[in-house]
C-alpha cells in the first residue's frame, strides 16, 4: 500500500495509533496528513498534524522525546494507521509514558498480563519491600542466592525437556524466566536491553543468510 491508497478524512487527516514496539503499549492517538506522513517516512521520526495549532508537529522537537519509527501499518480500509516506535521518552505532554493512564472500566474476571508489568512488580518488591514476599526474600539474600536459583531452575528445565514432558517443561521455563527477571532487576538490566540485543542479532543473522545465498 502507498500513501495514495490511504483514505484521509474531509480535513485531510488520518488517525495514527502510536504503539511502543517493545512493550506493545499504546502511547498516544494522533493525526497525520499527507505531508506529516511523508515527513515521518523520510525522517524515521513521528510527525503529526496539530489540530489545535494547525501546523506540522515533529514529536520530540522541543522536548527531546523523539519517537523512532519501526513500522507504519494501515488497516484493512486504509483509513487508520498503527505506528510502531521506539520512544526516547514519555509520549504524553504531562510527562507520563502513555497518554492512556486513566482507567475507566475493568473486567474483574480478566487479568491483564505483560512481561513489562511483571518486571515492574518485581522491581517494586525490591524498592518497596513486602513482608512474606518470596521476591523480596531473594533480593534481601542478594546476588549469590539469585544466581543459585537461576542455576537450579535451568537444571529443572533440562530435566523436564529431556523427559519430553511438555507441561512440566513449560512450568519450569516459567520458573526460570521469573528468576532471570529477578536477576535482571538486580543487575540493572531492562527488557529493552534484551530486546535491543536480540534485534541486533536478528540483523546479523539476516545478513549472514543473505551472504550465504549470494555465495
Amino acid at each position: 500500500m502507498h500513501i495514495e491508497d490511504l483514505k484521509f478524512d474531509e480535513q485531510g487527516l488520518i488517525p495514527a495509533v502510536v504503539v511502543d514496539a517493545v512493550s506493545k503499549r499504546v502511547l498516544t492517538l494522533a493525526y497525520m496528513n499527507r505531508q506529516s506522513l511523508s515527513v515521518s517516512m523520510e525522517k524515521g521520526l513521528t510527525c503529526f498534524w496539530s489540530r489545535s495549532r494547525q501546523e506540522l508537529w515533529l514529536k520530540g522537537e522541543t522536548s527531546g522525546n523523539y519517537q523512532h519509527i519501526v513500522s507504519i501499518t494501515a488497516d484493512c480500509d486504509g483509513d487508520a494507521l498503527v505506528v510502531m516506535v521506539e520512544p526516547d521518552g514519555p509520549a504524553c505532554h504531562k510527562g507520563t509514558v502513555s497518554c492512556f493512564e486513566q482507567p475507566l472500566w475493568k473486567n474483574e474476571e480478566k487479568t491483564e498480563f505483560s512481561l513489562q508489568a511483571l518486571m515492574q512488580l518485581i522491581e517494586g518488591r525490591k524498592t518497596d519491600k513486602k513482608d512474606g514476599s518470596y521476591t523480596t526474600y531473594l533480593f534481601e539474600k542478594g546476588l549469590d542466592k539469585i544466581l543459585k536459583k537461576v542455576g537450579e531452575e535451568s537444571t529443572e528445565v533440562i530435566i523436564a525437556a529431556k523427559a519430553q514432558d511438555k507441561k512440566e517443561t513449560v512450568y519450569e521455563i516459567a520458573d526460570l524466566a521469573y528468576h532471570v527477571m529477578v536477576l535482571m532487576i538486580e543487575a540493572g538490566i531492562s527488557l529493552e536491553d534484551i530486546h535491543r540485543e536480540l534485534a541486533s542479532r536478528h540483523v546479523i543473522d539476516h545478513k549472514v543468510k543473505q551472504e550465504k545465498m549470494t555465495n
